[in-house]
């Protein structure tokens, strides 16, 4: 046997502030039954003015902990694509609020592919016996960014956050991650992006123009490059694992839209009732929507011990990545 990193808590929340599609439907140029037949959504859920991020992550990491039997952990490892500040980084003040000492803590970001990303740094660093346990947790306070006149994303995105514990023991036990596929495409990155705030737009020495503060996002591409990402990546990690597609239980994919996850499910030959669907109560939460949507799924009995299960994701960079598991026992936070 050789050492694994080990699913050993689970914990998820949203605000509790609700954004119905008839909110949205007051003040856009939609319809309650435009958004559940374009997404599968039908609500999102949103900060209070003043929330942030960390408030999100430190409620769902106090979950997970509480969850996995822990008090403390070796690592924090925070995916997000809004973070507290543009610096300094959100997890170590994450790792303090839940009074885990002087711990390594860091931001990944890789948008909504970024829970994965997150889970394989978690890996690696029990891999490489910097860690025996982290906390990984994809966290977003998406709403923030949003232009709340583009009909567009305004009515997909919402805010949670989710979290998981990650343990060292055998690569045999049920929860060990048994393999990571990860990809990117820097080529394509003005699919979705914040043209403004960075070193380039700050460094060309203008004025910063109100509408490159918000999200962007070229929803048709990005729709059919996820539908491909997702697949392609599945298929990858599921053949490095040596899973046969028709053996896997459960597809957890990132959830932005239910059209994605079908046709993600019909182009690996899985069932769509296999395929894991949270949207219509929480929205696209970017990093936060695989562990909201393991939350949930575990929660309806829908993810039982000894379940094969394929997670997946693709988000901005562009980055993707998939990840595969034997669902464990587990007490959900």
């Amino acid at each position: 046997m050789s050492r694994a990193a080990v699913l050993a808590g689970l914990g998820a929340v949203v605000p509790p502030r609700e954004i119905t599609n008839q909110m949205l439907s007051e003040r856009l140029d939609t319809t309650d039954a435009w958004i559940r037949t374009r997404t599968g959504i039908l609500k999102r859920h949103a900060v209070e003015p003043g929330g942030a991020t960390s408030d999100l992550a430190v409620a769902a990491g106090e979950k997970a902990l509480k969850s996995a039997g822990l008090a403390t952990v070796d690592l924090v490892v925070l995916a997000t694509a809004t973070p507290d500040h543009p610096l300094p980084g959100t997890a170590p003040a994450v790792a303090a609020r839940l009074g885990l000492g002087h711990i390594p803590a860091f931001d990944v970001a890789a948008v909504c592919a970024g829970f994965v990303y997150a889970l394989s740094v978690g890996a690696g660093a029990i891999a490489a016996r910097t860690a025996e346990t982290v906390l990984v947790i994809g966290a977003e306070a998406f709403t923030s960014i949003l232009n709340p006149q583009d009909r567009g994303t305004a009515i997909l995105f919402g805010d949670g956050a989710g979290a998981v514990v990650l343990r060292a023991d055998e690569d045999d036990e049920p929860g060990a991650l048994a393999g990571f596929d990860l990809g990117s495409d820097g080529s394509l990155a003005e699919l979705i992006s914040i043209p403004g705030g960075g070193s380039r737009q700050r460094s060309g020495g203008l004025p910063p123009d109100q509408d490159d503060s918000w999200f962007t996002m070229q929803g048709r591409e990005v729709f059919t490059q996820a539908v491909t990402h997702m697949s392609r990546s599945t298929k990858a990690v599921l053949e490095k694992v040596g899973w046969p597609v028709a053996t896997v239980d459960r597809i957890v994919g990132h959830q932005a839209n239910v059209r994605i996850l079908h046709s993600v499910s019909e182009l690996l030959g899985i069932d769509k009732e296999r395929a894991v669907v949270h949207l219509d109560q929480v929205g696209n939460t970017s990093a936060a929507s695989i562990p909201l949507a393991l939350a949930a799924a575990a929660e309806r009995g829908e993810l039982l011990a000894g379940h094969r299960v394929a997670l997946t994701a693709f988000g901005g960079g562009l980055a993707w990545g998939s990840a595969a598991l034997v669902w464990p026992e587990l007490a959900t936070g």
